[in-house]
């Protein structure tokens, strides 16, 4: 398995391969796969915390009650109920506007059928159905957890590819952002680590840097 300096290597090196630009750049972690059969339903649903963040994901909590109040008072990003669930279920062109503002959706389980019924179609093929929230679970820890975190998704595919920051983070929060990542996917796998092929950071509009062994060959 790389290790998290030789992450942090990649993170410098791809930073200093792309030119700077007027915004600021997101930084990326690819990851290609081997030796798995994507014909046998290989896919890959995480959502990973990340130890280090400077852009908070945007949530949406989708609640009645008291733990609408909470969510409200825990400053969620957007707190919905059963009125505006029936606004979006007969206006399809705006649940996907308001579905694509958000990354994150969260729900109280009194209320999953209600979201599903009006929003399932929509959230389901983009991976954002809402995890569900007990009435009596304290819902500013989960804002707290699903604000750092991002998901890592694929389906029948032998890649995958994440944000792990933006270029005005450290290289060593960045790289301590994709170990995570890494790890977390390499449990997913069928054999491990010896299912991953190849570890690349890129930046927004640069080239993908490969893992440290072979910027070692390269820079010699």
């Amino acid at each position: 398995m790389i290790t998290e300096a030789q992450l942090a290597e990649v993170v410098t090196k791809a930073k200093e391969e792309t030119k700077k630009m007027k915004f600021k750049q997101s930084l990326e972690l690819i990851i290609n796969f081997k030796d798995i059969d994507v014909k046998k339903g290989f896919a890959i649903n995480e959502v990973v915390q990340l130890p280090k963040t400077n852009s908070p994901a945007t949530v949406c909590v989708i609640a009645t009650g008291e733990m609408s109040q909470k969510a409200k008072a825990a400053n969620a990003d957007s707190v919905i109920g059963n009125e505006e669930l029936a606004k979006f279920e007969a206006n399809k062109r705006e649940s996907r506007k308001f579905i694509n503002k958000y990354d994150f959706f969260l729900a109280d389980t009194k209320i999953m059928p209600t979201v599903g019924k009006a929003l399932g179609q929509l959230l389901g093929p983009r991976g954002k159905m809402p995890t569900p929230v007990p009435f009596d679970a304290p819902i500013d820890a989960f804002l707290a957890r699903f604000r750092t975190s991002i998901k890592v998704r694929t389906r029948a595919s032998l890649s995958i590819s994440c944000k792990i920051g933006d270029e005005s983070m450290e290289d060593s929060d960045l790289a301590t952002n994709a170990f995570a990542v890494l790890n977390t996917i390499e449990k997913k796998l069928p054999n491990g680590e010896k299912n991953i092929k190849k570890v690349m950071i890129k930046t927004t509009m640069g080239k993908p840097v490969k893992q440290v062994q072979e910027i070692k060959k390269k820079y010699a």
